[in-house]
């Protein structure tokens, strides 16, 4: 032990020598190094820590964005058809990945109610948003184009949206039914519908319309390829648990 000490002693003290044969410049050049090191490895954690890792489902009322959410976390469509008056919302592993045996990463989902009145609660989610899954009636789709089109168009046209190049997922659901739209249909009239509003909103004041980005190519019909952030179009079946796409959708964005 005493030996031990005594190393000590001496280590310290060649090292207290070394120090003050040192030209004080170098000292401080050496201390900055350590601190800006220091700095960088702090910011890196905070980065990483504060990457985004929330998906959001918004849509009309009645598209299934509910029953979506309970497939994601639970496997399962448990209200089935229940409209949502609040978000549903939480952090969760996937359920199709909690067999897996090594370490993931959770998402946090969250399900915007589609009430009009309760769209305004997507922007409090947005800045941390990594993907949007804008959820579609495949079954009732012709009934509800006209809305589900003016929703995604004032979606796309989100400053936050565009600037952070949110990317979204147009998700046509239900698609377990006969009668069901295709998705290939569902996206071409999705896409004339949104080139009349780029049309019909020209007429809106300056001040009514601040918060908008143009879309498309001026003088050519809209097309979901002209959008600045990515979009793509899918189907699943919440009901039936076939949600795969979205599943792949997510985990592209949110890293396991």
């Amino acid at each position: 032990m005493e030996n031990l000490v005594s190393q000590l002693e001496q280590w310290k003290n060649g090292v207290d020598q070394w120090i003050h044969r040192q030209p004080v410049e170098q000292l401080y050049v050496a201390a900055g190094v350590v601190f800006l090191t220091f700095v960088f490895f702090v910011l890196l954690r905070i980065l990483k820590r504060t990457k985004p890792n929330t998906i959001v489902l918004a849509g009309l009322s009645g598209s299934g964005k509910t029953t979506l959410f309970y497939q994601l976390r639970d496997g399962s469509p448990h209200q089935g058809t229940v409209t949502s008056m609040e978000p549903n919302e939480g952090s969760f592993i996937l359920h199709s990945e909690l067999e897996k045996k090594k370490k993931i990463n959770p998402v946090y989902v969250v399900d915007v109610p589609g009430h009009s009145r309760l769209r305004l609660k997507l922007d409090e989610y947005l800045p941390q948003t990594a993907g949007l899954v804008f959820v579609v009636d495949a079954l009732d789709f012709l009934p509800n184009c006209r809305a589900a089109a003016e929703y995604l168009y004032d979606i796309l046209t989100k400053t936050t949206i565009v600037k952070r190049k949110i990317p979204v997922l147009i998700l046509c659901n239900k698609t377990d039914k006969v009668t069901a739209h295709t998705k290939d249909f569902i996206r071409k009239q999705l896409e004339k519908e949104i080139d009349k509003l780029r049309t019909s909103r020209t007429a809106i004041s300056t001040a009514d319309i601040a918060n908008e980005h143009s879309l498309g190519t001026a003088g050519e019909p809209f097309v979901i390829s002209q959008c600045v952030n990515k979009v793509t179009v899918a189907e699943a079946s919440g009901l039936t648990g076939n949600i795969s796409q979205v599943e792949h959708f997510i985990r592209e964005y949110v890293r396991p």
